[in-house]
């Protein structure tokens, strides 16, 4: 049975193809792809191309070792290289774009809708190999080794914080089965550990005791590694221009600017500053129909953590701006009076996310002046 029968009957299904109009007597010319999706994985990435006339050229699967070498003889000088912004997508990007080619990650939420059918690796590398040529598809910028670096020890910190509420937690929970009432505050239970240690009338067994003191080891381990790493944090925007303009705003600390330089870069992965507000969630989202607009809530998409570190800011912000007479105090108060103060600490962290970001695409100082003139 030929392959044209096996088709007729569904049952051919080549690991590859490549297809042209050319006959089997004319010299075939060597074929480049345009456009190509990989799925990438652990140990196997597959691949679908297509060249300029959004004809498939490959579609096939390689091995870790050598997809990228493999790939790379693939495609034409000016091919545009799409991906998954996942594990390991800025490292590839980083190697493709060091290659000369042009990289495009797209979020996998944007990639879904272009699934067909059975969803598997390899139809996968066909969709996003479709979503990366729809001209308003969103893309995600490839990070440097220096944004991973920074972004990596916010992760990290993040975590031992969790695991620092987590273990001043349990310790209040087995304390108060003794009839212990903790104080409220992670302060206030530091100086209380070695108070009930040393009480002697307080009904505590010797066992306890040494479990009791082992918790607190473990809670004065986790609070110097936690100090080590904002210590290595303030280290790393010592010499960044970007960074010592962002310190200038308010509500923005050494935490807040190594945040924002990691997630920013220079500003280019957003058009405007609503963008970059939009991405962290900032922004309200919407239930309109019929030509009326319906405003709710912020969105929360993207990312929590930096939008954690700007209401937090903002929020700081507030509590001292009543009695000043600066600008941006005098535009919180008046917001204040007519609106919630949830509401105006959102717009205060939404302003404060549009700023950094002309910071960045501008390459301007901060001017306090216009922070307060410009619209929520």
């Amino acid at each position: 049975m030929d392959s044209s029968s096996l088709k007729l009957y569904g049952i051919y299904a080549p690991e590859w193809e490549v297809q042209t109009d050319h006959s089997e007597n004319e010299e075939k010319p060597e074929m480049k792809s345009n456009r190509v999706g990989v799925d990438i994985a652990k140990s196997i990435f597959h691949v679908y191309a297509v060249d300029r006339h959004e004809r498939p050229q490959l579609q096939t699967k390689l091995k870790r070792r050598d997809w990228l070498d493999t790939l790379c003889a693939q495609l034409a000088p000016d091919a545009d290289v799409g991906m998954e912004a996942c594990a390991s997508a800025h490292h590839w990007g980083r190697e493709l774009q060091r290659r000369g080619f042009r990289v495009k990650l797209i979020a996998a939420q944007f990639v879904k809708p272009y699934v067909k059918s059975n969803k598997n690796d390899r139809v996968d590398a066909e969709a996003i190999c479709e979503a990366m040529s729809r001209p308003g598809m969103r893309f995600v910028s490839v990070k440097t080794v220096m944004q991973q670096d920074i972004q990596a020890m916010h992760r990290i910190r993040s975590e031992l914080v969790g695991q620092r509420t987590a273990k001043a937690n349990q310790i209040r929970g087995l304390v108060g089965e003794y009839g212990i009432v903790a104080p409220i505050g992670i302060h206030q239970l530091r100086r209380a550990l070695p108070c009930w240690l040393e009480d002697a009338e307080n009904g505590l067994s010797d066992l306890f005791r040494g479990l009791l003191a082992d918790l607190r080891e473990d809670l004065q381990r986790l609070d110097e590694r936690i100090a080590k790493l904002d210590a290595s944090i303030a280290q790393s925007i010592d010499g960044d221009p970007f960074a010592q303009r962002l310190l200038a705003l308010r509500g923005v600390g050494p935490l807040t600017a190594s945040a924002l330089v990691g997630a920013l870069g220079d500003g280019a992965s957003f058009p405007k500053g609503r963008d970059f507000a939009a991405s962290l969630g900032l922004t309200p989202r919407q239930q309109s129909t019929g030509g009326r607009d319906r405003l709710l809530g912020i969105s929360k998409r993207g990312d929590p953590y930096l939008r954690k570190l700007l209401v937090h800011g903002a929020r700081a912000v507030l509590r001292h701006a009543k009695g000043r007479d600066d600008a941006l105090s005098q535009w919180a108060n008046a917001l204040s009076s007519r609106k919630h103060a949830n509401v105006v600490t959102v717009a205060l962290a939404n302003k404060t996310a549009r700023v950094a970001w002309a910071l960045a695409a501008g390459g301007t100082a901060y001017d306090p002046a216009l922070v307060a003139a410009s619209p929520v």
